[in-house]
């Protein structure tokens, strides 16, 4: 069979006089619900076995079975993990985009495509087209049920990109085996459909283009582990010693009450084999708060995990949660909104909505994971700072956290015991002849709690959402609530610099300041590289928590100016730091996009040369 490739341009680079060796993205078109997760994770678990520094990123539609679906490998030699905007191999395994993605590969890129289909390429003499024929290899195999090809057709790309970009099948065996548990049935027939079709690439294609992998041998993956974040938040409130969960299903938190219940179910039993911890689908998210504040009033950890319209539901009962002062952790992963918005798009469209949720004078505390290592600590943390403050905690994720695949450094396991707050002792109740519940006895806006079954008579208070005055007395007394209000604000407030200490990274001669937080990270780091090659020189502020830390007011006092980089359309995270700055809020300067995806380097390089003119 002929292999007919599209003529290339004599200007173009051929493998032969350059090669772009582990330094490029490959993007693979299917349509959803085709099965090629398991064709996916076979390629990007290879890659981090060879030693290349990976990031993949899963672009998927939120309804429909058949919508197209792009998923996207970034190799990069330098260990950059931001998402790029170009792409230089591209599978096109969806007819229905084919022309699209084409146009989308930079001159010198790779298109595979199968020669079954009727429809000619689009018109692209700068492109190497290779085809493969997806017919033709399945029939070698009578042993794979009929039912069964139209899915392990996908390893046909798999096979035929190794055999053109050169990795190693040895690794596409390990992956599968990882990804499929060690069932070597399943993992045998896909694993002969990769090869025959990476047979059939060597034996048919000529390789003409640029690109190539090569295993990499300087330790770049060593100790490292390829997770999503909502894994590793479920990991964390495991060990941080979860006990109840409450939630409701929605995209895209629910892989994290299923990675929690998987870690609960292993670790979270008695001697005897006995569950000590309970797993509730609540009929709704307000009733999952009402579960999680209940629990965690109880003495219980607790927590949910939900996304923007869950949130909308819990604001009464964070509220309630605020001004009664009971724990409780709440993970929103954020998509993209307002209404049911785009629901598999991510976003950091939440920061205000959950910073300030409730009605009245409320203000939440709010942790900002921004790589996989911190989405396991805050997991566990979230809980001590919970049970300290004794109010919410909000744990600020998103999408592109939450289910794209990370690599990381290999979780710590929690280095301090479990902070329960100050929780009083029927012993102490005694020895003080009672107790206050929101006493404020240590001039820093914290009251002392008892947990019910505290075996004294002058344990118990009430519990309310009404005025109420030092001991759990109902007031409407105005001196007494305006005292009250101002004692949960002081608590909040003094939280600033008890919370997760941002982090600065220094260049040399600095010019501009740049202030972000959670999933910008990657995209900020490459685009301080670039600025740098341009001859700017930019220190960068990465802040974890909510209320922002004075010594983030401390570095914006630094510059002249700063930009603010945030994924959403008002500039949220400016606003905030701009109401705790008034005098600088003019130079408070916000770098912002809002598409549903994730930033780009390029996008905030340009952005702010643009805006430094």
């Amino acid at each position: 069979m002929t292999v007919v490739d599209i003529q290339r341009v004599p200007s173009m680079h051929t493998g032969s006089d350059r090669q772009i060796v582990n330094d490029f993205a490959i993007n693979v078109a299917t349509p959803n619900g085709s099965g090629s997760q398991t064709s996916n994770n076979a390629i990007i678990r290879a890659l981090f076995r060879m030693g290349v520094p990976i990031v993949g990123k899963n672009l998927f539609p939120s309804n429909i079975q058949g919508l197209p679906t792009w998923y996207i490998i970034r190799l990069s030699k330098d260990g950059y993990r931001a998402r790029k905007d170009t792409y230089e191999v591209m599978v096109c395994w969806n007819e229905q985009t084919f022309a699209k993605d084409v146009t989308e590969l930079v001159p010198g890129g790779v298109c595979i495509y199968p020669l079954d289909w009727k429809i000619s390429p689009p018109e692209r003499n700068d492109v190497f087209f290779y085809r493969v024929p997806i017919k033709e290899i399945l029939a070698q195999f009578d042993d794979i049920p009929q039912e069964r090809k139209k899915y392990v057709a996908n390893m046909i790309y798999v096979g035929a990109l190794c055999s053109l970009l050169n990795i190693d099948m040895q690794d596409i065996d390990y992956a599968l085996d990882f990804h499929f548990g060690g069932k070597r049935k399943a993992v045998d027939m896909n694993l002969k459909v990769a090869k025959a079709a990476f047979d059939w690439a060597a034996a048919n294609w000529k390789k003409q283009d640029s690109y190539k992998v090569e295993r990499m041998d300087t330790g770049a993956n060593q100790g490292k582990i390829l997770i999503d974040g909502n894994s590793a938040a479920g990991m964390g409130a495991a060990f941080g010693g979860a006990t109840v969960v409450a939630w409701y299903p929605i995209t895209p938190s629910t892989s994290l009450v299923d990675a929690a219940t998987d870690y609960l179910k292993k670790y979270r039993h008695s001697p005897d084999g006995k569950p000590t911890y309970a797993v509730i689908q609540a009929e709704d998210e307000l009733a999952a708060i009402g579960m999680v504040l209940g629990a965690s009033w109880a003495g219980a950890r607790a927590f949910t995990a939900t996304s923007g319209p869950g949130i909308s539901l819990m604001a009464e009962f964070a509220g309630y949660g605020y001004f009664a002062e009971i724990p409780g952790v709440i993970w929103d992963v954020m998509r993209m909104g307002p209404s049911t918005g785009l629901p598999t798009r991510t976003s950091q469209g939440d920061v205000m909505f959950a910073h300030y949720l409730g009605h009245g004078d409320t203000k939440h505390i709010c942790l900002l994971p921004g790589n996989m290592e911190e989405c396991f600590q805050f997991g566990w943390e979230a809980f001590d700072i919970s049970e300290h403050f004794q109010t919410p905690v909000f744990v600020l994720t998103d999408l592109d956290l939450g289910m794209n695949i990370w690599t990381s450094n290999e979780f710590a396991y929690p280095d301090q015991p479990m902070n329960r707050g100050r929780i009083v002792t029927a012993e102490e109740v005694e020895a003080n002849n009672g107790f206050g519940r929101y006493l404020d006895l240590h001039d820093d806006g914290i009251g002392q709690r008892t947990l019910p079954g505290t075996p004294h008579l002058r344990a118990a208070y009430f519990t309310r959402g009404t005025g109420h005055d030092e001991y759990g007395n109902y007031s409407e007394d105005p001196g007494v609530w305006e005292k009250n209000i101002n004692r949960l604000a002081k608590k909040i407030e003094g939280s600033r610099d008890l919370l997760p200490e941002p982090l600065v990274k220094r260049t040399e001669n600095p010019t501009v300041g740049i202030i972000s937080y959670g999933s910008n990270d990657p995209a900020i780091l490459e685009a301080m590289d670039l600025l740098k090659s341009k001859g700017i020189a930019a220190d960068y502020c990465r802040v974890r928590a909510l209320p922002i830390a004075h010594s983030v007011h401390a570095f914006a006092e630094q510059f002249d100016h700063v930009y603010v980089v945030e994924n959403n359309r008002d500039a949220q995270f400016t606003q905030i730091l701009r109401m705790d700055m008034p005098h600088k809020a003019d130079r408070i300067l916000p770098i912002n996009k809002c598409d549903g995806l994730p930033l780009t380097a390029r996008f905030i390089t340009e952005t702010l040369m643009e805006m430094e003119g």
